[in-house]
């Protein structure tokens, strides 16, 4: 394996201290509900997600974000407050703002920045700080961890797709309950579908995308509504 593969391994390895494991993203409201109680209705929720949720909006501006990112360094290191610089930083931030405002519920978007900013701060202490600093919500966190730990495209994109799945069983495996061997047996079965959005993702233009998930966006809104829960979203 190359060491951009072995890089990739570590960016999604639970190891990561980003706090992922505290979140469902309105998976616990689900299984509260009924809606989901076995492996099989998990995986029709997760391949729903995939085809047509807002997931893959974010997939699909992996590319453009790591391009506003390589333009706003380059730009910031030549002088932070020229007009070029002020330029690449706000379509930076324009396209951080607008993958957030796809996050209907505010724990999701708060889940984004956190996240977000954990994932920066690592980098930083790693070597890799993004000057200037600000903060960046996942997706453009992770599109910089790519450009630093130079994985390519396509395999930071199936990537990403991956470890929301896995993050997603993880969770199940606690609420449904499920047994983990149903959890790696899921992951193994959603493999072939997370290749196949993550090359169609990675050349796609995120601003034609859309998304089906409006179960999914309410979901998300009703989780600060549970009386009693485990996850932060």
């Amino acid at each position: 394996m190359s060491v951009a593969g072995l890089h990739l391994l570590q960016l999604v390895s639970p190891a990561l201290p980003v706090g992922a494991f505290s979140y469902s993203e309105g998976l616990e409201v689900l299984v509260q509900r009924g809606d989901i109680s076995t492996a099989k209705a998990l995986q029709d929720w997760l391949e729903a997600e995939l085809t047509r949720g807002g997931i893959r909006i974010e997939a699909a501006a992996l590319g453009p974000l790591q391009e506003a990112l390589r333009e706003h360094q380059l730009m910031a290191t030549a002088g932070a407050e020229s007009d070029d610089a002020q330029l690449a930083r706000g379509a930076l931030i324009d396209l951080d703002g607008w993958l957030l405002a796809q996050r209907e519920a505010s724990e999701l978007r708060a889940q984004q920045r956190q996240m977000g900013r954990s994932l920066l701060q690592l980098l930083a202490q790693l070597g890799w700080p993004l000057q200037p600093e600000g903060e960046l919500a996942w997706p453009a966190a992770w599109a910089w961890a790519g450009l630093c730990l130079e994985i390519p495209l396509p395999d930071l994109v199936e990537a990403y797709l991956y470890g929301w799945c896995a993050n997603q069983i993880s969770a199940a495996v606690r609420l449904v309950p499920l047994g983990p061997t149903q959890g790696q047996r899921l992951q193994l079965a959603l493999a072939p579908l997370l290749v196949e959005r993550g090359r169609e993702l990675a050349i796609a233009d995120p601003r034609e995308q859309w998304s089906g998930g409006i179960g999914s966006g309410l979901c998300q809104l009703h989780h600060a509504e549970l009386y009693s829960r485990l996850f932060r979203s």
